[in-house]
Formats: structure tokens, C-alpha cells, sequence
């Protein structure tokens, strides 16, 4: 099989301890995604497979084999130029100072996007029965697992509610 990483077929790694964090980055030069706390406590290796958020450090490289993995080099249309609406609402809104968690905050913040569309409920929701709103609350709950050292976290938040305002997740 082949692991499929924003678009194209990369075969596994033939060591099948090879994380995706390392895979991606040291293997095929995709380094966007960031290697944090490598405990998988910080989320700035979040990507996406098969569009839910996961830990690129905890993650075997072998287990997203027949997946699609996207990192934050693959969400950007294809105009080489423009950014992701949401990547974009990260710079109108200054949520990042340093940037070195961004990428993991947005890919985060995509799924979990989707999440809410769903319907999934998180700790902060108010009626579990109900579909849930995306609050400021909601929205720093299911970002909690995304950690910003430099304290954009107001920023980040903004950038989620602009895009969630104007966009599809």
C-alpha cells in the first residue's frame, strides 16, 4: 500500500518504528509539522488522517499506511501563493507570535471544526443532546490540547471564530 500525504503516494517506511513525525519530517522534508514535546502533551505535531486531528509524534508511521494524511503543507489551495482562509484569519488576527505551534494549531483547529458540525459534544457543552455552539468556551475546550508558549491564545481564538463566521470548516 502507500501512505497518501497531501495528494501524493509516499511508500511506508520500511522500519516500522518510524513515527509519522519523523517520517514526515526527516524522510520527506515536510517540516511544517512541528516536533514539540514528542509526548504527544503539546499537540504542535497535530495533523490530519483521513480528516481527524492526530499526534504525529505518537503515531507509527505504518499505522496511517492506505490513509490520507494532510499537514499544513496541504491545506493551502492550489495557487502556490494564497493560504488557507484559515491560515489566513491566523494572520488577520495575530494568533501566533512565534509560530512554531501554528501549524498543529490549525490543523487542529480544522478537525475540530468539523467536530462541531458533527455535533460531537465536548466537556464545556451545555446541552448534550443538542448540537453545540461554538462559543469562545467551546472552542478554547476543544483547543486545549494545543499549546501556545507565547500566549496567542486570544488570537487564536479570534482567528477560529472569523473563519467559522465566514467559512466551512
Amino acid at each position: 500500500m502507500a501512505i497518501a500525504i497531501n495528494g501524493a503516494a509516499y511508500p511506508p517506511p520500511r522500519d516500522p518504528r518510524v513515527s509519522l513525525l519523523d517520517f514526515l519530517r526527516d524522510r520527506l522534508d515536510l517540516t511544517g509539522t512541528k516536533l514539540g514535546c514528542n509526548q504527544g502533551a503539546c499537540g504542535a505535531c497535530t495533523v490530519l488522517v483521513d480528516g481527524e486531528r492526530v499526534l504525529a509524534c505518537l503515531t507509527l508511521a505504518v499505522q496511517v499506511d492506505g490513509r490520507e494524511v494532510r499537514t499544513v503543507e496541504g491545506l493551502a489551495p492550489d495557487d502556490a501563493d494564497a493560504l488557507h482562509p484559515l491560515q489566513q484569519a491566523f494572520v488577520d488576527h495575530e494568533g501566533f507570535q512565534c509560530g512554531y505551534c501554528t501549524p498543529g494549531q490549525v490543523c487542529s483547529a480544522l478537525a475540530m471544526l468539523q467536530e462541531v458540525q458533527r455535533g460531537d459534544p465536548s466537556h464545556v457543552s451545555a446541552d448534550l443532546a443538542a448540537s453545540p455552539r461554538l462559543t469562545r468556551d467551546e472552542i478554547r475546550e476543544r483547543m486545549s490540547g494545543n499549546l501556545c508558549r507565547c500566549g496567542a491564545h486570544n488570537g487564536i481564538v479570534e482567528a477560529i471564530e472569523a473563519y467559522a463566521a465566514g467559512g466551512a470548516a
